[in-house]
């Protein structure tokens, strides 16, 4: 794998069973990332300091994760200028809910892309920043030609099958 294009930072070690599902992507398009932990409430020097520096170190794109109303992505968002990606994970009163709203109610001049809660919305962060990575890369620009072809077939062939199924 390459040396690192994107940083996951997490609030809690209890988030990354749903992050992996951008490690997967990543290492699907043999894309480098580094995945970090650090809170922006209970260690917001070291979340500074890993925004702050990403660029230095290579990093392209940042996805933050973070669950309650952690505003993680925000802070994160704040410190550098580089692309920030939300990922709201679930739990809490709400289960993930206030994670979305801290997210998308960003105020103008600092913006965060969100995804959607959860799993899905950790893969889709990494597809996005895959995307993203992409317009200046033609090799990985045709990955993701190929992927999207792959999926589309997987849905013709589950079809098929359903077809067959009925007969």
């Amino acid at each position: 794998m390459s040396e690192p294009a994107v940083l996951i930072v997490m609030g809690s070690d209890s988030d990354l069973s749903v992050m992996e599902e951008a490690a997967k992507v990543f290492k699907e398009f043999g894309i480098g990332y580094e995945m970090r932990i650090s809170s922006a409430h209970r260690s917001p020097a070291r979340t500074a300091a890993l925004a702050r520096d990403a660029a230095g170190r290579g990093i392209k794109m940042i996805i933050a994760a973070a669950g309650m109303a952690a505003h993680l992505a925000g802070v994160v968002a704040a410190e550098t200028t580089l692309p920030v990606i939300g990922v709201p994970i679930p739990g809490g009163a709400l289960n993930g809910v206030d994670a979305l709203y801290a997210m998308v109610q960003m105020p103008g001049g600092i913006p965060v892309a969100t995804m959607s809660i959860g799993k899905a919305g950790a893969k889709n962060a990494a597809l996005f920043a895959v995307q993203v990575l992409s317009l200046s890369d033609q090799s990985l620009a045709g990955q993701l030609t190929e992927f999207r072809a792959r999926m589309a077939a997987e849905v013709e062939q589950k079809d098929n099958a359903l077809q067959q199924a009925q007969k």
